[in-house]
């Protein structure tokens, strides 16, 4: 009969977490699956086989006592399938057994979802399927491949996972983000009644809270502009990408790598924002023209060389830029002393701040990001700049 075990396989560095996986026999031949789970070597107990759960209460019990039940039930499931094998029969492997564990239902909720990203990019919803499919990544990494049956995704489950979430540093934004696409695909499911709708998401946050503050001032803005950057092409291109967003009225990173030569057209830059589909124009500046004409883009349609290979995986070209150029805008960030991250985005809500303080009026800052209401600009605007409600309270202050 085959034997199923929970290890521990520390790490060689000092101060570094190990990994947890499961260990399957049978018949001398070993197969083991991974968990995802990481573990202090202080933390496991050797002799019994489990997570050692402190006392003391805190996050980290917390953390740990989640990996312990979560084990728990995929050591109960794999015990299953050995009885099952067993009662067969019939001659099995440990490959076997692994094979059975990690195969999908095919009405299974990760199934369910799969499928679902594979619908969604056949049809062209490549944003939407990219969302949904790095939310499925972190789902499993917090659940392992082990299909998860209907019956299973309750409040319990997701509680679970927003758990998982914050102990592994998720940010409650991010967290609700990831939630949020799971309840789309899950409601995807109840409306063509793959399964009974069990709001299984009432106790977890879906909210959207405010983030800090990611503008810069004008003078940052000139100073960034003015840098000479001519021993680092790679810095220099992130750069010059930052301030072409800045200089098209706070213009989307995936709405620039985009841009085709033949947007402009009799001084005007028009294009469709990718998020809203949204028809925008822009007057074409020298200061524009300036950073087209520094990068070289002869044998491309595109008008700047963010996507060096038309019409090759774009999507995967534009992601790998998006990561790349914003490491490099970091660590000019990191050269100007500043204490948040300098990213592409940052050049969208600099622009909003600094027409803000410019007086212009919000219909026009509207109109110029591409909003569908003043409303929604007013809540972008009211998390960039608290210096006025900074200098009342320290005026109210200084008057005691």
């Amino acid at each position: 009969m085959a034997t199923v075990k929970m290890k521990f396989r520390p790490s060689k560095g000092d101060n570094k977490e190990g990994s947890l996986f499961i260990q399957i026999i049978h018949r001398r031949v070993a197969r083991q699956l991974k968990t995802g789970y990481k573990l202090f070597r202080e933390e496991w107990d050797p002799l019994r086989s489990q997570v050692i759960i402190p006392s003391d209460p805190g996050d980290r019990r917390s953390h740990l006592s989640t990996i312990q039940s979560n084990m728990d039930e995929r050591m109960a499931a794999l015990a299953r399938i050995v009885r099952q094998l067993e009662q067969s029969g019939e001659e099995y492997t440990s490959a076997k057994v692994v094979e059975i564990y990690l195969s999908p239902p095919a009405d299974g909720f990760i199934a369910f979802m799969r499928d679902l990203i594979r619908q969604l990019t056949q049809i062209g919803k490549d944003r939407t399927a990219s969302s949904y499919s790095t939310t499925l990544n972190s789902f499993i990494r917090f659940h392992g491949e082990r299909e998860v049956q209907w019956e299973q995704v309750d409040s319990k489950l997701m509680i679970r996972y927003e758990t998982y979430l914050k102990e592994n540093g998720v940010c409650p934004n991010s967290s609700s983000y990831y939630m949020r696409n799971l309840r789309a695909m899950y409601n995807r499911a109840a409306e063509s009644e793959v399964t009974l709708h069990r709001n299984p998401f009432r106790d977890v946050y879906t909210g959207v809270g405010k983030t800090v503050k990611r503008a810069v001032s004008k003078e940052v803005v000139k100073q960034l502009r003015d840098m000479d950057l001519s021993l680092s092409p790679p810095a220099d291109f992130a750069r010059d990408i930052f301030m072409f967003s800045f200089y098209t009225r706070g213009m989307s990173f995936i709405d620039i790598a985009f841009l085709r030569k033949d947007d402009i057209r009799n001084g005007t830059l028009s294009y469709r924002r990718k998020k809203t589909n949204q028809l925008l124009s822009v007057k074409w500046e020298k200061q524009m023209q300036e950073i087209v004409d520094k990068h070289d883009t002869v044998d491309s349609p595109y008008l700047l060389p963010i996507i060096k290979i038309a019409y090759e995986n774009e999507r995967c070209q534009y992601s790998t830029a998006a990561h790349r150029i914003n490491r490099h805008l970091k660590a000019i960030g990191n050269r100007l002393g500043l204490s948040m991250p300098l990213t592409c985005y940052v050049a969208r809500h600099t622009w909003a701040s600094v027409a803000k303080n410019k007086n212009i009026p919000i219909s026009v800052i509207s109109e110029a990001m591409g909003h569908d209401s003043e409303s929604t600009t007013r809540i972008y605007l009211a998390s960039l700049d608290t210096s006025e409600i900074d200098n009342a309270n320290n005026m109210i202050i200084n008057l005691l």
